[in-house]
């Protein structure tokens, strides 16, 4: 009779977040497949579990290490997966493993615990009764501009994770895309530095900037976009890129000027500023 694969979410910091469940789980399986052992063995000492590798998986060695597991489970042996911290499968490798032992028909059985995304969500204090999960934004400007032009017009609220290192590019496209929705930036949940900072996007970004950017793993919750607003007055509209270029301002340095004060993307207000008549 073939073995059991438990998918066992382990803490995204503080390590009291485990559940007795998982521990219990951890201590009584045969082999525990972990995404990096070194993170792994942190929380099995922590606990006094011995420390019952398998094949590691982490993302790239899937198509490789998913038959040697498969092969484990098949002879009878229970496997627990885990991610570095987290649900695994969230953002997380694990899903080829997963796909290939529901189709062989082994028992496939979530030990339910932490998510980074859900912590953010529900203390972000932005709607929680209907939201969209992005997972990770894409490394390249691009792809991850088009992630993020998807969110006009939604009006669920939307979660994601950003590295620090490429977290000013993203609030740089939000600003440019939708500087007045509301945002809220978490980082380093559960651990000694937690911190939310809220705002509009705008504000948001103007905080990261101000302090030179910010450490440790981030997650994002962005309000829906609250609907179409009444059409600008391109008159006006007009009147205040005049003075601000007579101010000193570059074009696109008035363009974003404008967004932050209007709530306008600047791509809508360079459009309308070159209609007919404006």
């Amino acid at each position: 009779m073939a073995g059991t694969l438990y998918l066992c979410a382990t803490p995204i910091g503080n390590l009291e977040d485990v559940t007795l469940r998982v521990l219990r789980v951890l201590r009584e399986v045969d082999i525990i497949v972990a995404e990096d052992t070194r993170r792994t063995a942190v929380l099995l000492r922590r606990y006094g579990i011995e420390p019952r590798f398998g094949p590691s998986l982490y993302e790239g060695a899937e198509r490789e290490r998913v038959p040697l597991i498969l092969r484990e489970l098949k002879v009878g042996k229970d496997v627990a997966l885990v991610s570095d911290a987290g649900t695994p499968l969230i953002s997380d490798p694990g899903y080829p493993l997963v796909r290939a032992c529901i189709e062989a028909g082994v028992r496939v059985v979530p030990v339910p615990g932490p998510a980074a995304f859900l912590a953010a969500l529900v203390a972000s204090g932005l709607p929680t009764d209907s939201f969209v999960f992005l997972g990770t934004l894409p490394r390249k400007r691009g792809a991850k501009r088009e992630v993020l032009e998807g969110l006009i017009g939604e009006g669920r609220t939307a979660v994601m994770y950003e590295s620090p290192h490429r977290l000013g590019e993203a609030l740089e496209l939000m600003e440019d895309l939708y500087p007045r929705r509301p945002l809220v930036l978490a980082r380093e949940l559960t651990k000694a530095h937690e911190e939310f900072i809220r705002g509009t996007v705008a504000e948001v970004r103007a905080e990261v900037e101000r302090r030179g950017g910010v450490k440790g793993e981030v997650v994002l919750v962005l309000g829906g976009d609250p609907g179409p607003a009444a059409p600008p007055d391109i008159g006006l509209l007009r009147d205040l890129y005049g003075l601000l270029r007579a101010k000193g301002r570059d074009e696109r340095e008035a363009l974003r000027e404008m967004a932050r004060l209007l709530g306008i993307p600047k791509g809508r207000l360079s459009s309308l500023l070159r209609e007919p008549g404006a």
